[in-house]
């Protein structure tokens, strides 16, 4: 039963999260939401990701975030950022696997083996680890587990399908684990986005070229983007009490792509609609992030 009385704000009250790639685009998002809904934060990201200035932000707000500035696909830094959590915090009730890199655009026979290497470390083998040293710590809590997916590890998209095939690989190991961490009260699910106003979409930030950024827009039949908050919102409603019985879910947030035939994006004309909300959170890093190789290996 839900309580209309019930302050919204509260609804992460004393929980205790770690957002991986916590740092940029709809990482910083998910930390600001889920502290503004009472949670304490481990902002985890790369040493050379903005992690102190979101840790800022947020104490600055009023709440409660603490840094940790490791590559978490070393399996004894993931190890590190767990212990981090139940030291400072007590606990550990949800774990955010969102840490992952758009490194390189290109077909599949010329897409470079470093390109590669980097994918399957930042987007597999970091939400492997994490999972793997934070289940001992979820079991105490009955926690929750959301990882990272996206429309591509559904339908898949030219041009980065290794991308994609990461992707579709969270999509099916959030599954298993959700089936066998469901008699310990783990519950896991996905967050599956389509294109989000992040560094990741735009040309001048990502190795897509203007066709492929008209592409992603044009073939969303609601006609744009959606925001970091947007998504932030589906990952807190998943790691919320109010989804006690959701687990093994792929939840697509893709303003209908992975339905759509050609550009239906185009077919919108309403500006309303085509406009997206404003939102609350005070966003500073939506449009950095590791859209390029450099990037990626630091």
């Amino acid at each position: 039963m839900i309580n209309l009385k019930t302050n919204v704000m509260t609804r992460l009250q004393n929980k205790v999260a770690i957002i991986t790639g916590g740092a940029t685009g709809i990482g910083e998002a998910i930390c600001k939401k889920f502290t503004r809904e009472g949670a304490r934060v481990v902002v985890a990201g790369m040493p050379d990701d903005p992690v102190d200035r979101v840790v800022d932000e947020i104490r600055v707000a009023g709440s409660i975030a603490i840094p940790f500035k490791k590559d978490i696909a070393v399996s004894e830094n993931a190890k590190e950022c767990i212990k981090l959590a139940v030291e400072e915090f007590g606990a550990l009730d949800i774990l955010i696997n969102n840490a992952g890199v758009f490194p390189e655009v290109n077909e599949i026979d010329e897409f470079s083996e470093e390109a590669i290497d980097l994918l399957l470390k930042n987007n597999i083998k970091s939400a492997v680890l994490m999972t793997k040293y934070a289940i001992p710590e979820l079991k105490k809590t009955k926690g929750a587990i959301i990882c990272a997916g996206s429309e591509s590890g559904k339908i898949g998209i030219p041009q980065v399908s290794p991308y994609g095939g990461t992707k579709g690989f969270l999509h099916a190991f959030t599954k298993g684990v959700a089936v066998e961490q469901a008699k310990y009260g783990v519950r896991a699910n996905c967050v599956c986005p389509g294109a989000v106003d992040t560094a990741w979409t735009h040309k001048e930030t990502s190795g897509m070229d203007r066709k492929m950024e008209k592409m992603i827009v044009s073939a969303t039949p609601m006609g744009r983007r959606a925001t970091p908050e947007e998504i932030a919102n589906v990952y807190l409603f998943l790691a919320s009490d109010e989804a006690s019985f959701i687990t093994g879910e792929l939840l697509f947030v893709d303003g209908g792509i992975t339905l759509s035939k050609g550009p239906v994006g185009k077919e919108v004309k309403d500006r309303d609609v085509k406009t997206p909300p404003e939102g609350e959170l005070e966003l500073e890093h939506t449009m950095e992030g590791a859209t390029k190789k450099e990037d990626a290996r630091s």
